[in-house]
């Protein structure tokens, strides 16, 4: 397999904002720990912290043949308390397929203060374990010796590449905050890279030194100049889980390297896979996914037969789309290669992404469908960035269908219920390169859903005069909103639905639940509900109602007062609420929440709110829209003002007063 691969080192670490002091931390030599550390309570600068990297340190250099990369890893966390600890179990992952990469040197101990003196525990090398993940990957794991709260571990090792050409990317930051952080690289000025920084806190130190070096071998000496660089990063903050983030990958402080050229000594200038174009042709050339685009499947004929004799094009690719889909299971693994090869995984019905999609394309273009393989980023994994021409941004295969100039689908059968008239929405706002091998066409094409996907409720209510709501709702549920739903319906079961829909309130009961149009992928789901509901505060005298019922919007998401991370709701939404309540017998008004309608700034969310008596009934209508999917962090302060206020009146509740 011919793969340029780069190690994503775990124990990835941190970025420095907000410096309390003008002092700049440091490294320490492996063994060597201040006093101050181990009787330190909390992070100097986010107090709250369960644990601290108290520094992390890379030092990558060349072999003395230019023909390998080592990057020596030293690393030391302190734990807080018994919620840090999970930081003592150390994973490291690397290449180790036909020995492209490999670890060595690893050393690890604890280092607790007991009466006032350092009691060293090192780790026992018999409990360092390696595992494989599949025929390319390993990970190397072991678990930290007499972990206690206010202990310090450290570990260090080598990360060993046989690939010169490939400089392992490096992160500033971590889930937990980081002191220091600092990263050098001495390259050879025979190969040209690319930095790719994701850096918007201060660098500490950035230095740069060139040394003179040569290359001996039995021909001759060969002159060549080291270009030495560091970079440091201190006092960054942890970048925490939040509410509709994009990914850890795309808002984590990180450099990459990307390989442009080489100049090799005495000869002439090579270019790496410095187009999209290059790419492309790397990845048919391989043997784990262009070499598998035309293998033939057992038994295929059945099915491209079927697909043939059926009228349009769309039909088709529903078909075998479903075929597929219901066919296989997914192991739960993201690649862009195959691993057991798409034969295998048919006569086994499962395998990871790759495997299962390219059987789905292999299909498809037998059954005289237009189609394409393609290469994606899952949100995990982080959006594709446009102008880093490299394979190690994607990991996972999928079909391209562009039926003509105005509609195209991108069809993974992974997931059981995902639509082949939706692309999947981990997929959406990054980029695919899709590759048409005959026309030597090898294309950016960027993915996203310019359509909202909707969401209707509607309630019918009678409010009687003991404070109790009986009545019906339907939702209707397109797209996303269907997948969903069905997913949740199917994997949890119907009585944790319920509870889902009854969003946990004791106070609300189903009594009778029923799903249309769940297998029909051209239409919305239906979801008809009958119902009662105590009405929480109601007395002799009054009751109160808040209308906002199977919604999936009573709490807001965006509490916080600050945001770390950029916010991506993925596609556009509108939900539509109606309600109507019938007033009981010898009740009236109180108050009613006031018509009104409040829009962001940007006008990129609008909410609006209708509320009228009609009848002997309140009518109640709520119509929110976004009209825009992403938001920097930068402009978080406007919108967490809006969604609190639009939460304030989406639970604001109607009175009625007896009498």
């Amino acid at each position: 397999m011919n793969k340029i691969f780069t190690l994503m080192l775990l124990g990835a670490f941190c970025t420095a904002a907000n410096a309390q002091t003008t002092i700049v931390p440091t490294t320490q030599p492996y063994g060597k720990v201040d006093l101050a550390d181990l009787e330190m309570k909390a992070c100097d600068f986010e107090k709250d912290a369960n644990a601290e990297v108290l520094f992390d340190k890379g030092n990558v250099y060349y072999g003395s043949d230019l023909g390998t990369i080592t990057n020596e890893v030293h690393r030391r966390i302190k734990i807080f308390n018994d919620n840090g600890k999970s930081q003592a179990d150390i994973h490291i992952s690397y290449y180790g397929g036909n020995h492209l990469e490999y670890i060595t040197g690893i050393q690890a101990e604890t280092i607790n203060l007991v009466d006032g003196k350092m009691e060293i525990t090192k780790l026992d090398k018999k409990l360092i374990y390696t595992k494989t993940i599949d025929k390319w990957r390993n990970e190397i794991t072991f678990t930290m010796p007499n972990v206690k709260s206010g202990c310090i571990i450290e570990y260090k090792y080598n990360f060993n590449s046989n690939n010169s050409l490939d400089i392992p990317d490096w992160e500033f930051q971590d889930k937990i905050p980081v002191r220091y952080s600092e990263y050098t690289t001495g390259i050879p000025d025979l190969f040209y890279f690319r930095e790719q920084p994701h850096l918007t806190y201060p660098l500490v130190k950035n230095t740069r030194t060139s040394e003179g070096r040569s290359l001996v071998d039995n021909s001759g000496s060969y002159p060549y100049s080291l270009e030495m660089e560091t970079k440091a990063m201190a006092n960054v903050p942890s970048l925490p889980d939040e509410p509709f983030m994009s990914s850890f990958t795309d808002n984590v402080q990180e450099i990459r390297y990307q390989l442009v050229s080489i100049k090799p000594i005495g000869g002439f200038v090579r270019t790496g896979t410095d187009t999209w174009a290059k790419v492309g042709g790397k990845l048919i050339d391989d043997e784990d996914f262009g070499g598998q685009l035309r293998r033939k499947l057992n038994n295929e004929d059945a099915i491209v037969s079927k697909a043939k004799g059926l009228k349009t094009d769309v039909e088709k690719m529903a078909y075998v789309f479903n075929e597929v889909k219901n066919s296989m299971k997914w192991n739960g693994k993201d690649d862009w290669y195959t691993i057991d090869g798409t034969y295998r995984a048919w006569e086994n019905k499962t395998g990871n992404s790759a495997e299962i999609n390219l059987i789905l394309y292999h299909l498809l273009k037998e059954s005289g469908l237009e189609v394409y393989p393609m290469v994606v980023s899952t949100k995990e994994h982080g959006k594709v960035l446009p102008f880093y021409t490299s394979t190690i941004q994607f990991n996972r295969a999928v079909v391209y269908v562009p039926i003509d100039s105005t509609k195209r689908y991108v069809l993974d059968a992974t997931n059981k219920y995902n639509l082949y008239n939706q692309t999947p929405s981990e997929l959406l706002n990054s980029s695919g390169l899709w590759i048409d091998k005959k026309s030597n066409h090898y294309d950016i094409v960027f993915l996203h859903n310019d359509v909202p996907v909707r969401q209707i409720v509607l309630v019918t209510g009678e409010v009687k005069p003991d404070g109790k709501l009986t009545g019906t709702a339907q939702i209707s549920s397109n797209g996303y909103n269907k997948i969903n739903a069905v997913e949740k319906y199917k994997t949890d079961g119907e009585k944790k639905y319920i509870d889902y829909l009854r969003d946990d309130d004791n106070n609300l009961k189903i009594s009778s639940l029923k799903m249309q149009d769940m297998e029909v992928d051209s239409l919305p789901l239906t979801q008809n509900i009958e119902f009662n509901l105590e009405l929480a505060g109601s007395d002799e005298n009054y009751i109160y109602l808040n209308p906002n019922l199977f919604t999936s919007l009573k709490t807001n998401p965006f509490l916080s007062e600050k945001r770390m991370t950029d916010i991506d709701f993925r596609y556009l939404r509108n939900y539509s609420v109606n309600g109507m309540y019938k007033i009981p017998a010898g009740y009236k008004i109180d108050a009613l929440p006031k018509n009104v309608t409040i829009v962001m700034p940007d006008k990129s969310v609008s909410f609006k709110r209708l509320v009228a008596e009609q009848d002997g009934s309140i009518i109640v209508r709520y119509s929110i829209n976004y009209n825009k999917v992403e938001y920097p962090k930068e402009d978080y302060a406007d919108f967490h003002e809006f969604f609190k206020q639009m939460h304030q009146m989406l639970n604001e509740q109607i009175i009625l007063k007896k009498g």
